[in-house]
């Protein structure tokens, strides 16, 4: 990633700066505490997409934690098992001999990689920062700023105020660190960089403290991303040296401390780059800026993605500190912490996944262990893609840009995994990648015998295109979502009971089943995969029409989708999770898979599928509320597509509970990362998507004026939301009833409306007939299956009002009640 900021550019970007304080100064949002940080999770975080930092504040002894996006253990390599391609087919049949446990228990001898389960995300280190004295402090205070993205710290030692100003440049690609006191010659410290690696070489060359390393050994397979780092400073008054890998100020006025970090990383086989010349590059560019002109910069750069999108629920009332405002959330319903809680969201997407950088993995860009937990990898079961659920809809599209690369990336080194284990054209991915874009199945079967990764990546595309109607981009994808869709036509096999198509062996991500007295999870056909794979060929089919082409192949895939399962409705009620009932209403597993055709995929619908809605919401219910911290923001989704806003913001309610030192429970740390435990982002992500999900929908061939608002959130304002199709609003209400809509049209298009209450507007009429609008488009579906024994509940839905309004490209409408 390469910014570049010209002198001339400056006086504007101040302009825009100073006009963007004025604004802020309205409604700020923010994180802030009186005490340093004590572990890692209450520690703030910041992020430019490439480089992560983690600042404790502490006012002895700084510790800024440093993460760069492409230091992972190992080096280039695939993982599939060539074992695999004359084992499946005897898992498959010990699965469809009801023979589960022995099936499973092949599949991680035979099928299950044998040379590696992917490789671990880790960090760089620390810059540490050592003030003589500053132990006697007074006066603590510390804040993350989410409209600026820069952490503060302040407080006084001997009458002296004492500041620090902490952001990771976004347009200098460098971590910048001022100190300021109120007197003048007050400044002294020393600086050092550190690293948990093993045999870094830490020097000094001129002003700078070096530090060069290699990632690590892990699984047989030797680290080889190569990294350097370079810290050096600008000062006023006083003196300044760099000698035996130490900065040293003393009596300065101010000083300014820059952080360089780079690696040899091109890309997933190409590790040839020069990490030294890159890191000094970096931090040579960034030396020539002033702090103001960097300053100003960054904070411009991240404000126009950030400002797209504001989220008013009430002003800020309360006095306490964040973590407290956490902590005491249940009995206050604090509304103005929710919008800080989705902004946060929103603030981690900008910082950890920027267009040319690396997706965001399962923490994001943070982490703080050289073998953090899960490694820190993308799990393509739930996790990453939940990662980027908040992307289009909160107005980040670009954020987007990432995951769509590394998409690419799996099709292209899962054609070898599908042939090598599978014998087919196509490609596959299981349930994990790394940087190196393994495909093999990886860890043990009870998680990895799932091979529909790429299915659910392949919905991310398209999800793209629905947002955006770019034609081109889908031509572009069209290949790579074909090849996903080819692996699974070539794989997929009659099962003996009722003679469906099914995917075998696979597993409903990492459930046990009854089948096998709840020791395997291995089966076939199960409902997570049957709602994937029609989606996917659905969208083969209506991308072929888009582009005209493959009319043959979008025929074959409608003919195959005739002889899949439906969806089937179990003895009590339920959406089964399996091709059998084995459903046990006591099971209340942090994974929901089956319900993916609710959330996020658009398969079942209040206003389609009542049945099969219903079944769903038992299934939910059933499963219970409080789990890990990823599984709550998911049910936020799903709640608020069962249009029960009061049931997703209790769900809110249980991700807003405040998780320390020794965490039992899922919920949120002091720093407001989610806590599963331990710490993955995704929740942050999920819970986010599901505040927009209740405020606005637009998966069910029309957009949902506030679907599922809770009844709490009486009045409020949310600006630049996005629907698919690209329309992009402003809704504000009052007393729990609409008050404004404004809709700007990116691409123009009929732009269908359902509401609670009645709008008028210029060209809003009363909506008939299928919404002419082709990304509104819905999915048929087969009648399910209901057991006899079922006892489904009727789904009574509010009175509403449907409308169209015809758009033109560009052009802004306001619709009122």
């Amino acid at each position: 990633m390469k910014y570049k900021i010209k002198k001339t550019h400056l006086l504007i970007l101040l302009i825009v700066y100073c006009f963007q304080s004025l604004s802020a100064q309205k409604n700020e949002y923010k994180l802030w505490y009186n005490k340093p940080a004590q572990v890692w999770t209450e520690a703030l975080p910041l992020g430019n997409g490439r480089l992560g930092a983690m600042v404790f504040g502490n006012p002895a002894a700084e510790q800024i934690q440093l993460n760069e996006a492409t230091i992972w253990a190992g080096k280039p390599n695939n993982n599939a098992n060539p074992d695999a391609l004359e084992n499946i087919p005897k898992v498959r049949q010990l699965v469809f001999a009801g023979k589960y446990l022995e099936a499973q228990t092949l599949a991680t001898e035979k099928v299950m990689s044998q040379t590696n389960s992917g490789m671990p995300y880790q960090p760089f280190g620390d810059l540490r920062i050592s003030f003589p004295g500053h132990t006697r402090y007074t006066d603590y205070y510390r804040d993350l700023n989410l409209d600026s993205a820069r952490a503060t710290v302040r407080y006084k030692v001997d009458g002296v105020t004492y500041n620090r100003e902490i952001f990771t440049s976004f347009t200098d690609q460098v971590v910048i660190i001022r100190l300021t006191a109120s007197k003048k010659n007050k400044i002294t410290f020393n600086a050092v960089l550190t690293s948990p690696h093993q045999d870094v070489m830490i020097a000094s060359d001129g002003n700078c403290v070096t530090l060069d390393g290699v990632s690590s050994w892990h699984e047989g397979l030797k680290g080889k991303v190569k990294f350097d780092g370079r810290l050096t400073a600008k000062t006023e008054g006083g003196t300044f040296t760099c000698k035996d890998g130490v900065l040293s100020v003393e009596n300065a006025n101010e000083a300014t401390l820059y952080v360089s970090i780079a690696t040899n990383f091109n890309n997933y086989k190409d590790i040839d780059g020069n990490e030294k010349e890159r890191a000094k590059n970096y931090l040579d560019k960034a030396l020539t800026h002033t702090y103001r002109e960097a300053k100003i910069a960054h904070t411009a750069f991240f404000r126009k993605y950030m400002d797209r999108v504001s989220l008013n629920l009430g002003k800020n009332t309360s006095k306490e500190t964040t973590d407290m405002r956490v902590q005491n959330f249940a009995k206050t319903n604090d509304a103005n912490l929710v919008a800080t809680y989705f902004n946060f969201g929103r603030y981690l997407l900008i910082c950890s996944s920027q267009p040319g950088g690396q997706a965001a993995n399962l923490q994001g860009i943070w982490n703080d262990k050289l073998l953090p937990a899960w490694d820190s990898k993308y799990t393509t079961n739930i996790n990453v893609e939940m990662n980027y659920w908040p992307a289009e809809v909160t107005n980040l599209s670009e954020m987007y840009q990432p995951l769509l690369q590394l998409t690419k990336e799996v099709s292209e080194t899962g054609k070898d995994a599908a042939k090598i284990m599978y014998g087919v054209d196509g490609w596959v991915l299981h349930h994990n990648t790394d940087i190196w874009r393994i495909t093999g199945a990886v860890d043990k079967a009870p998680s990895g015998m799932w091979p529909s990764g790429g299915a659910w990546l392949c919905r991310m595309m398209w999800e793209h295109y629905l947002y955006t109607g770019d034609r081109e981009f889908l031509k572009s994808v069209y290949p790579i979502m074909k090849g996903s869709a080819q692996f699974f036509d070539n794989i997929m096999v009659k099962e003996p009971v009722h003679n469906w198509l099914v995917v075998c062996p696979s597993n409903s991500p990492e459930n046990t089943h009854a089948g096998s007295d709840n020791k395997s999870t291995t089966a076939g056909g199960v409902t997570m995969d049957n709602e994937l794979i029609s989606s996917l060929w659905g969208i083969i089919i209506k991308s072929s029409k888009i582009l005209n082409t493959d009319a043959d192949f979008a025929a074959h895939l409608q003919d195959r989708m005739k002889e899949m399962a439906p969806f089937q409705i179990g003895r009590w009620g339920q959406l089964q999770e399996w091709m059998f009932d084995w459903d046990n209403p006591d099971d209340t597993h942090r994974h929901v898979s089956h319900l993916w055709g609710l959330f996020p995929g658009n398969q079942i619908s209040p206003y389609r599928t009542p049945e099969l809605l219903d079944a769903a919401k038992t299934s939910l219910i059933h499963r219970g509320d409080e789990s890990t911290g990823w599984s709550m923001g998911w049910k936020v989704c799903l709640w608020a597509r069962l249009l029960d806003g009061d049931h997703a913001y209790k769900l809110i309610t249980d991700q807003l509970s405040i998780v320390r030192n020794e965490p039992k429970h899922g919920g949120t740390y002091p720093n407001l990362f989610d806590a599963h435990p331990p710490f993955q982002i995704d929740g942050n992500f999920g819970c986010t998507a599901g505040i927009a999900e209740m405020l606005m929908q637009s998966y069910d061939g029309f957009i949902y004026l506030l679907p599922a608002l809770p009844t709490v959130w009486r009045n409020g304002e949310i600006k630049g939301l996005v629907a698919r199709g690209g329309f992009v609003l402003d809704l504000k209400w009052k007393n729990g009833k609409i008050e404004t809509v404004k809709i700007f049209s990116r691409i123009g298009g009929n732009c269908r409306l359902r509401s609670l209450t009645p709008l008028t507007g210029a060209g809003l009429t009363e909506a008939t007939g299928q919404n002419s609008n082709p990304l509104y488009g819905v999915p048929p579906i087969p009648k399910p299956l209901i057991n006899e024994n079922a006892k489904l509940n009727p789904v009574n839905l509010k009175k509403t009002y449907l409308y169209d309004l015809k758009t033109a490209k560009g052009e802004t409408y306001i619709i009122n009640p």
